[in-house]
């Protein structure tokens, strides 16, 4: 069947991400091909000393991006988007959204950015034996409390983005257990909230003065697959002001970015693994047993079926990256030369290609903000060498693109060299991989195992959540999640296998050794640089 069928009969699915600078949406049909793609810019602000977004600019920003995309399906098909097979709304997980009873926000969105909880964070993780990282939901609400914020009394809600959206398409108050994975821990063998560890919250809050229940404040779990509502009346406007879009389309359960990223990149079975490149960086590992301890650095999540994962996050990615590539084009443009960002980062890239295994001794530091990994609270960008360092531009673009995977690397060294856990493959996906073969050479150095990036890897999130919504859709025929992955969308998708080169890998252990070695130099920068 045509494209323009599939899509005039609803046989597709669509899928929109919110990711910290870029709002996505991805139309595909059930096998997973794409039809239509939209986007709108935004950016995080940081107010106050808390990183956010306002909530007004969300709205806007889902409008735009699902205008873009009405557009594009118009100009490729000459059609208008009037239905779909199924929904799925997905987007940075972990922070804090509150509402009281009557869904008024209550206080200042909270983004998984921010590291203002470890008071939180520590006393959680002590009760519960968990690793209750800062930028969890459950951190942020007992931190309120813990400073004494008058409106913990009034909470009725707390959502991450991606539930509030979908509570706000179609009245319902769930979310994804993979997404539910970063708001508080799970139980994987009842796909829920771990009920132990939720009557020990409830207690810790009830003597804090605070009658507040997890459970009734917090999103109910669903796993991949079901039904979690349908579209109203007043999610069609908000999605579609022009009126064209129907009411009554089924939505699959809402979805954070890791979860996403690991459908997009079919790491759903144990010993494999995904890394998500961009804002923020993250790697996933589907473990085929419990670590054998608590690690601070390392989150324990699930898969949108709800098996466990342990994840290495880094909240600091591409942010400074992207902040050098603009300034090249600056210098460009002052030469009287036009200079395509896409190819401007194509060639960056691959110029570093030409740089040293281990940077030549340049050592960057992306951090715009905390790092859990290294236990950093605050961050100041910074660019360290010393007088005999290889200061060069391909040693300078191949040091920035390793310390993008930097403290990433510092987890997944614990999951791989003291836990021993076990990894046959990793999948690169995010933008950071549209340039063919220079960070996908790069991840396979630093983890020492092979990396697979797919023809789709560009396509990220977005289209991992719209391979979610085309499950609810048409997809459970073929069994569960990881069946219909198999069979119907990787079964002949193109993507090349790149093993670790031994003397990348050498030159990246040498990399982290200056970058474990440096991180006095960044904490001293955020004492000293306080303007």
């Amino acid at each position: 069947m045509l494209p323009k069928e599939l899509i005039e009969q609803g046989r597709t699915a669509l899928g929109i991400e919110f990711g910290s600078t870029r709002i996505k949406g991805v139309l595909v049909d059930y096998d997973g091909n794409v039809l239509a793609v939209g986007g709108h810019e935004w950016q995080n602000k940081l107010v106050d000393g808390v990183w956010t977004y306002d909530l007004a600019d969300v709205d806007a920003g889902l409008q735009a991006c699902y205008k873009d995309l009405s557009r594009d399906a118009a100009e490729k098909y000459g059609v208008t988007l009037k239905t779909f097979g199924a929904i799925g709304i997905s987007a940075m997980m972990h922070g804090y959204i509150a509402l009281d009873k009557d869904d008024r926000q209550l206080a200042r969105f909270q983004t998984w950015r921010n590291t203002n909880t470890t008071a939180a964070a520590d006393e959680l993780t002590e009760l519960l034996q968990f690793n209750i990282p800062l930028r969890w939901s459950a951190a942020h609400l007992y931190q309120r409390l813990l400073d004494g914020e008058e409106h913990v009394q009034h909470v009725a809600s707390v959502f991450t983005l991606a539930a509030y959206m979908h509570y706000k398409l179609t009245g319902n108050k769930v979310i994804g257990i993979g997404d539910a994975a970063g708001m508080f821990p799970i139980d994987s063998d009842a796909l829920d909230y771990d009920e132990g560890m939720v009557q020990k919250f409830d207690a810790l809050m009830a003597e804090k003065g605070c009658a507040l229940k997890l459970r009734e404040v917090f999103p109910k779990v669903l796993s991949a697959g079901e039904n979690a509502g349908f579209l109203t009346g007043e999610g069609a406007a908000l999605l579609d002001p022009s009126g064209n879009l129907e009411a009554g389309i089924p939505m699959c359960p809402p979805e954070g970015d890791a979860g996403t990223g690991m459908t997009a990149t079919n790491s759903v079975a144990p010993r494999t693994g995904n890394l998500s490149a961009g804002t923020s960086t993250f790697a996933m590992v589907v473990l085929e047993k419990q670590l054998k301890k608590l690690h601070r650095e390392i989150d324990m999540v699930t898969t949108p079926s709800g098996f466990p994962c342990a994840m290495s996050h880094a909240n600091n990615g591409t942010s400074d990256l992207n902040a050098w590539v603009g300034l090249f084009r600056e210098f460009c443009e002052l030469m009287g030369i036009k200079a395509d960002m896409g190819t401007l980062f194509g060639k960056l890239y691959t110029n570093s290609l030409l740089g040293d295994p281990d940077c030549g001794g340049l050592l960057p530091y992306g951090y715009y903000s905390g790092e859990n990994i290294t236990f950093i609270n605050e961050g100041r960008p910074l660019f360290v060498r010393t007088p005999d360092s290889k200061f060069n531009l391909a040693n300078f673009m191949r040091a920035n693109l390793y310390t993008s995977l930097g403290a990433v690397k510092l987890g997944m060294d614990i999951l791989l060299k003291e836990e021993g856990v076990k990894l046959d493959r990793i999948m690169g996906h995010g933008g950071l991989f549209k340039t063919p073969g220079v960070m996908q050479r790069y991840l396979a150095a630093s983890v020492n195992t092979p990396v697979t990036v797919m023809e789709t890897a560009s396509e990220g999130g977005a289209w991992g959540i719209a391979l979610l919504a085309a499950y609810l859709a048409d997809g459970k025929r073929d069994g569960k999640l990881e069946d219909y992955l198999d069979k119907r969308i990787f079964a002949n998708l193109a993507g090349e296998a790149m093993s670790p080169d031994p003397a990348d890998v050498e030159g990246f252990e040498t990399f982290t050794r200056h970058y474990v070695a440096g991180l006095p130099v960044e904490k001293a920068a955020i004492e000293a640089v306080d303007w």
